[in-house]
């Protein structure tokens, strides 16, 4: 009776076991689907349907006439635009160069002349040139294209600075995930001079890849080599604090954080002019913005507002610093209570499982 049901047992407990592993993958399989899912709506939301909201365009000159074809272009576009009167051809020329506006038509009976800004947005832009191709084509004359700010000719849609922010984020996002799998068992003092170090080594790689690589930046390179450590160690200091809380969904924060709504509010590709309410507002204060934006106040428009945007990349910093701080008082009153060692060795085991797959994910 005995002998015939430990077999029996056995049996029944199988699945029961098996159970415990396909909830663990399970478990670990929601953070790359969530990543789909976020991704999906981040991108498709601000890049899939680009259209002007309240574009800052201008028409040049004075008197009745210019009003009126001025009036005549906000009747017909609505909220689309924001459409302006300016004096002279180089009162336009200043807007532009200060990223007041992003482009500004000069009407003319022989040669009508479109000024727009390639440096601060070829996207915008181009915008500006179908709005006034239209225009010009009523008069039976074509449209003369003025570019007052261009990017250098080896980058020449400008969204280079797009793809440089997002080498250096990777780097950065990725390298707290390093940390966290590696680290974790460092003292936090530790663990934030690898930090700068780590940040300076990504700074250097995204130096580098600007200048001597793919020559995006012709002057001004240790300017960006600054902003570039600026940012990310902002994004590392961010991400190493709030490790301590989040422990294995740091990955997916990171992630939402610093590409989801970074990537596509940062100005890289659309200006917010050209996207929705959500990703235009987040522009105003994002890191990435104020990366991509400082770089090209920085190469490109005479240091217009750079001051702005580097403390934008000091604030997100500094943010990171508070972070990291209140991380390494509650790990330090962690270690004050006392622990079983052979539990704390088995959570301790799990952990790194755990955060070396995460780390996987991440990459």
């Amino acid at each position: 009776m005995t002998a015939t049901s430990a077999p029996a047992h056995k049996a029944s407990a199988g699945p029961a076991t098996a159970s415990g592993p396909l909830r663990h993958v399970l478990l670990h399989l929601l953070t790359p689907l969530l990543m789909c899912l976020g991704m999906g709506l981040a991108y498709l939301g601000a890049f899939v349907t680009p259209e002007p909201h309240d574009l800052p365009i201008a028409v040049v000159g004075s008197g009745e006439q210019t009003q009126a074809l001025a009036q005549t272009v906000k009747d017909k576009a609505g909220d689309a635009l924001d459409v302006r009167t300016v004096g002279s051809r180089a009162q336009a020329v200043d807007e532009l160069k200060s990223m007041d506006i992003s482009g500004a038509y000069l009407p003319d009976a022989k040669t009508p002349e479109v000024i727009v800004a390639t440096a601060g947005s070829d996207m915008s832009a181009m915008a500006v040139e179908k709005i006034f191709t239209p225009v010009a084509a009523e008069q039976g004359v074509p449209l003369k294209v003025s570019d007052v700010a261009p990017t250098v000719d080896d980058d020449p849609t400008g969204q280079g600075l797009f793809f440089l922010l997002v080498a250096v984020s990777i780097g950065s996002y990725a390298s707290v995930a390093a940390l966290g799998a590696a680290g974790a068992g460092m003292r936090m003092r530790v663990r934030a001079g690898l930090v700068v170090g780590v940040s300076f080594a990504v700074s250097l790689i995204g130096a580098a890849l600007a200048g001597p690589v793919f020559h995006l930046v012709h002057q001004g390179l240790w300017g960006v080599w600054g902003m570039a450590w600026l940012y990310s160690a902002g994004i590392l200091f961010i991400g190493v604090g709030l490790h301590t809380f989040l422990k294995r969904w740091t990955t997916l924060t990171m992630m939402v954080l610093f590409v989801m709504l970074n990537f596509t509010s940062s100005g890289g590709l659309f200006r917010p002019e050209l996207q929705n309410g959500f990703f235009g507002s987040l522009h105003a204060f994002w890191n990435g913005a104020g990366f991509v934006e400082g770089i090209r106040s920085h190469l490109y428009f005479g240091g217009h507002e750079l001051g702005t945007h580097v403390w934008t990349l000091a604030a997100w910093l500094l943010l990171g610093l508070v972070i990291t701080g209140i991380a390494a008082l509650w790990e330090r009153r962690q270690r004050a209570v006392p622990a079983r060692p052979e539990a704390d060795g088995e959570a301790r085991r799990e952990r790194e499982q755990e955060e070396e797959m995460e780390e996987s994910v991440a990459v």
